[in-house]
This record gives C-alpha cells, structure tokens and sequence, in this order.
C-alpha cells in the first residue's frame, strides 16, 4: 500500500498512517523534564500538557509542511489534512499546496476538511447572532493579560483562524495548484481505496469536504 500521510493531526492521528503535526508541543516533547517545568512554571497549559503525552502514546511526529517534509517527491499515495488550512496565512497555505503536490504521486488523492463558512453564515441568517458568528470563526483571540500568558503565547503561538474557506473556494484554491478532478464530496463519500480507518465523518456538523487527484496515473 502507498504511504499515507495525516498532516496537521492534532489529536486526531489515523492508525497506520504517518501522522505529524506542526505544533511546537512536539518538540517540547523530546526534551524529557522540560514540559514538566514550563507547566510548573504557568507557560504550558494543561490541554497543551496533555497533548504532548497524547502524541508521545500516538507516536506523532513534528513536521511542518510550509516549510517542507523530509520524504522524497511522488512517495505518497494519500495526503490528509482536517481543520487545519484555516490556521495557516494565505502565503502559508499556498506552501503547504504545494508541498502536498510536491509528495504525491501521479493520480494521488489529497482529501481536506475544513470549517464551512456557509454552514456558519447560513447559522447566523438563522439565528442573527452576531457574537456567535465571530466567535464560531476563531478569527479573533484575547490579548494576552498576564506575564504568564504572554511568555505562553511568545512559546506556544497562537491556534487561531488565519482564513475560511467554503466547497467553491477551497475548490478554486487546489486547482490553482494543479489538482484536478476536484470536488466537494458527501459526509462518508471518497475516492481513496482501502480508506480504513480514515474518518470520513470527523466533526462532520461544521464541515465541509473536498478531494483532488495529481494529475497522472
């Protein structure tokens, strides 16, 4: 079977897959004591403490895919990514396009979920709440208030939405990268072969989602 690889996992890693993710935790996490200290000394939440023994368990590997992962051209049959284009910039979603492309193989398939900005804007017709717009599109966070929270987010970042997509403009986004056959598919619908285990309904309420090949066999 072609490798398979999950990008931006977070802790959702596909068994049997490669699963890396991009967040600093993982790094932290090779350095034994030191999540131990950075919790103690308030700059490492507990979520954030707890992923990185989820990803120690799960075997989840760092790799950041703007800037490029160690695999050779075409090595990949599958490219996986869920919830996390919107948390990259315009620039950085244009890089990480075109390393999944660089990876595929001829006729690979990329598959990505994604928030559903019409889901949201549809829910706000609905209801006409505008607080829970915004809020529902994480496009904003809180300041920082505390020395605490400030080192914290110096450390760790931040993992609000840099940008929404719906079906028609993620759709737009791949081909402009050179992906064809894309589509918009059903919840529990897709093209790849033997997809087990891969979830084809993760957080299927608020998202929406679209396949593509790379061109050739």
């Amino acid at each position: 079977m072609d490798l398979r690889i999950n990008i931006g996992c977070g802790q959702s890693p596909i068994q049997g897959w490669n699963n890396v993710d991009n967040s600093i935790s993982l790094r932290i996490a090779k350095i034994p004591l030191l999540p131990g200290i950075l919790r103690k000394l308030g700059l490492l939440e507990d979520a954030q403490y707890k992923f990185i023994q989820f990803a120690r368990e799960h075997h989840i590997e760092y790799g950041d895919a703007t800037k490029g992962l160690a695999l050779p051209d075409a090595s990949v049959g599958v490219v996986y990514s869920s919830h996390m284009l919107e948390h990259l910039d315009r620039i950085e979603a244009d890089r990480f396009l075109k390393e999944a492309f660089r990876l595929l193989r001829p006729g690979g398939v990329l598959r990505m979920s994604v928030p559903d900005l019409k889901k949201q804007v549809a829910q706000y017709n609905l209801a006409g709440d505008a607080d829970a717009f915004i809020a529902g599109t994480v496009l904003c966070v809180a300041r920082p208030r505390s020395l605490a929270q400030r080192m914290g987010m110096l450390l760790m970042g931040t993992r609000h939405h840099q940008w929404m997509y719906d079906g028609g403009s993620l759709c737009s986004l791949l081909q402009k990268h050179g992906f064809t056959k894309v589509q918009v598919v059903s919840p529990g619908q897709t093209r790849i072969a033997d997809h087990q285990p891969l979830n084809l309904q993760e957080r299927v309420l608020e998202s929406v989602y679209v396949e593509a090949q790379k061109p050739g066999t």
